[in-house]
């Protein structure tokens, strides 16, 4: 059923035809805002965006092609954003990932590749704080909004093997916050910054870690499994109640929030 808790807004989601990105792209168009899908392959994009509004009776979705590490071609993309839908309401950056270079898992961190370990922060830290500062900058000028940023259970807790993401996503974390008091200093409650921190999901990223080629778990996803009292990985859906949420009014007074969706992986000690 298409719902209207964010007619009338357009929300650009940053990653938008991969898994999580994708997924909290439908529930935004489900719950009534104009969606555009932002990355560096229109035909993946264009794609998705048809998948979308097949799914969705009603729905408008769009692209906007840029590499989110690349400030003119993101200058570009929000100048043609704004040009076609008028505003923007709604950031999410959902962008991001590891670089299989950069992991550990089998080697001794000081053989960390360190061109592997700048890639993997820049997709991800620089990947979130380009396109904030640029759209963001379209919010301020014209109506406010809400801006959404993915982090993750490696920005609080070491998890092993992957020190470059873990790294990248802290900082997200930080730059949250700080961006989220420095914009209601000076703009009041007109911008809002939060994040969501996913627990373990299987995406096309991770999933060669996680479930072995017989569709078994690997000793990593046991692991994990066994840290989550929920049992079990999420699901791509289940990330979009609270997003959409948090870029509805009825999160009006919620910034600088770094929320939790992890069948309770961060309040297990083990114990």
């Amino acid at each position: 059923m298409h719902q209207t808790i964010l007619d009338g807004k357009v929300a650009v989601v940053t990653g938008g035809y991969g898994v999580l990105g994708s997924s909290i792209a439908e529930g935004l168009a489900q719950a009534g805002a104009t969606v555009v899908l932002l990355g560096r392959r229109q035909e993946a994009a264009t794609a998705c965006a048809r998948e979308i509004e097949a799914a969705i009776a009603g729905a408008t979705v769009g692209t906007a092609i840029a590499d989110v590490t690349d400030e003119q071609q993101l200058r570009a993309a929000c100048a043609a954003v704004v040009s076609e839908w008028g505003h923007i309401d709604i950031l999410i950056n959902a962008a991001g990932g590891n670089v299989a270079a950069a992991r550990t898992d089998s080697v001794p961190p000081f053989a960390m590749s360190l061109p592997a370990f700048d890639e993997v922060v820049r997709m991800n830290l620089h990947g979130t704080v380009y396109p904030t500062l640029i759209f963001g900058e379209a919010m301020a000028n014209g109506n406010g909004g809400s801006i959404v940023n993915i982090s993750s259970m490696a920005a609080v807790l070491a998890i092993s093997g992957v020190a470059g993401y873990s790294a990248a996503k802290a900082a997200v974390d930080n730059f949250t916050r700080w961006l989220a008091v420095d914009v209601a200093k000076r703009h009041g409650d007109g911008i809002r910054v939060n994040a969501v921190a996913p627990g373990f999901f299987v995406t096309k990223q991770n999933r060669n870690v996680l479930i072995r080629e017989d569709g078994s778990f690997t000793d990593r996803s046991k692991t994990i499994l066994a840290q989550t009292p929920a049992g079990r990985f999420g699901k791509p859906e289940e990330l979009n109640g609270l997003v959409t949420f948090l870029c509805s009014d009825a999160a009006s007074f919620i910034t600088g929030a770094i929320i939790p969706v992890d069948g309770g992986f961060s309040a297990n000690s083990g114990v």
